[in-house]
């Protein structure tokens, strides 16, 4: 008696085989990646609040900053056209770093201030420390913070550091 052939060839065959074998893998993958979205979906409400957090503490030190300038200028009016743009700036950093936060430090604080020098190269001083200060705080808060804000906060400290270094030079010298 001859062979029969069959119509199924040996690559048809393999071919089927081998879809079905995809699409067992594809299904068993695609059922224990639903807890893998929801790790993805915490950790990335959890990066979330992380930010809101170093946005809120940023911008409530750049608010300080803005509220030292009022303060000084309120004290000692020879100065205040001098602090006005730095003062500007600040308040502008704090608006900056709030953005997308609903607490903005947009008005000056209602805390009180600290006092400040009666001589007036005094209180420059210690405004340039404060100045320095803040932006040393916005320089350590890059290392936790993400590309956009980081990218933000190194902005905003390079001009604290240029705000401390105008603050301590001498009126009309270098």
């Amino acid at each position: 008696m001859p062979a029969t052939r069959t119509l199924t060839s040996r690559r048809a065959a393999l071919a089927a085989t081998g879809a079905a074998a995809a699409a067992g893998l594809l299904a068993a993958c695609s059922d224990s990646t639903a807890p893998d979205a929801d790790r993805g979906a915490a950790e990335r409400a959890r990066a979330a609040r992380a930010e809101a957090a170093l946005r809120l503490r940023t911008s409530a030190a750049s608010a300080a900053l803005r509220d030292r300038y009022q303060a000084v200028s309120v004290r000692h009016p020879l100065v205040r056209d001098r602090l006005a743009p730095l003062r500007e700036e600040a308040a502008q950093h704090a608006t900056a770093l709030a953005a997308g936060h609903a607490q903005q430090p947009s008005a000056p604080s209602s805390a009180l201030p600290a006092a400040v020098p009666d001589d007036p190269s005094e209180a420059l001083r210690e405004l340039a420390a404060t100045a320095r200060q803040v932006s040393d705080a916005h320089t350590a808060a890059l290392t936790g913070a993400p590309p956009e804000l980081a990218r933000l906060l190194a902005s905003v400290a390079a001009a604290g550091a240029v705000h401390a270094y105008l603050l301590t030079r001498r009126e009309g010298g270098s």
